[in-house]
């Protein structure tokens, strides 16, 4: 067989599990035929097969099922080389590969990440971003080492350690007509402007709205924070959003009620239980572990 290329091995098990050359494309920041380019190396140099269409959706053939068996394996035992050897140079600390929602990321990383990096300078850290069910399958997979990401999360090879509740609440831009008291039944009777469904945050918010026995329509849903800020600020719709994600907005832009009963959701850090925590595994660890909303 010849050798075994990491970053097309990566690209295959990234196009397996989100099932499209595209999102696969998106997730690690290359264009989709970069993407196609790197499996089509990758069957070559197998002299295999290793995903076919069925449908709109990619899935591995036979051949590609055998080599995605041992994938997490080789990242695991390529890792652990690595990091043997990283510790022979002076000061090395080796990658840590992140995942986590784009709130958070947006939100409560960057100090993090800054403090991180004054700290330990030689350590690398990569953060990839998604809903909560694919950033944890990837940490399953070994195709991240660490995430921050909503709750519930289940899974039993998985340390799951809750570190901060964040708060949902309604905001609107000054002049909207936003209740004084933020109730299911108040907000349906406006334009709301939710997540796209898919996530747990917006999976909260359907439940709340559904345990107050109200049916609610939103006028949009978006997959990205910013987006539905800059709805709401158009005067589009009421935003239901976590509030750490408009604590850095400029003052006065957002007028906030909490959810009437309140809601919250909770992040936990996720990590394997069988992980060898390595230093740099360790500090990040430990930095989001210590994390507090801003």
């Amino acid at each position: 067989m010849k050798r075994l290329d990491l970053d097309l091995l990566r690209s295959f098990a990234t196009v397996v599990e989100l099932g499209s050359f595209t999102a696969a494309a998106e997730r690690m920041g290359l264009t989709q035929p970069a993407i196609s380019l790197q499996i089509r190396q990758l069957e070559k140099r197998l002299g295999v097969t290793l995903i076919e269409r069925v449908g709109r959706k990619a899935q591995p053939t036979a051949a590609g099922a055998e080599l995605l068996a041992h994938a997490p394996r080789i990242e695991t035992a390529v890792d652990a080389a690595l990091d043997a050897v990283a510790r022979h140079g002076q000061g090395t600390m080796g990658r840590v590969r992140i995942g986590t929602g784009a709130t958070a990321c947006i939100f409560l990383l960057p100090p993090l990440l800054g403090t991180l990096r004054r700290e330990f300078p030689s350590l690398e850290i990569t953060v990839a971003t998604g809903n909560a069910a694919d950033i944890v399958k990837a940490v399953e997979d070994n195709l991240l080492d660490i995430a921050l990401t909503t709750l519930p999360v289940a899974g039993r090879m998985l340390d799951i350690v809750p570190v901060l509740k964040d708060e949902i609440v309604a905001a609107a831009p000054k002049g909207f007509p936003l209740p004084a008291r933020a109730s299911a039944s108040a907000l349906a009777k406006l334009p709301v402007l939710l997540y796209e469904p898919g996530g747990n945050t917006r999976r909260l918010v359907d439940t709340w709205f559904a345990r107050e026995k109200v049916k609610l329509d939103p006028v949009l849903s978006l997959g990205s924070t910013e987006a539905i800020k800059a709805m709401a600020l158009e005067g589009l719709g009421c935003a239901i959003l976590p509030a750490m994600s408009l604590r850095v907005s400029r003052a006065g832009e957002f007028v906030t009620r909490p959810l009437s009963p309140r809601l919250s959701r909770t992040l936990a850090v996720v990590v394997r239980r069988d992980k060898r925590l390595t230093r740099g595994l360790k500090a990040v660890r430990d930095a989001l572990l210590s994390l507090k909303p801003r």
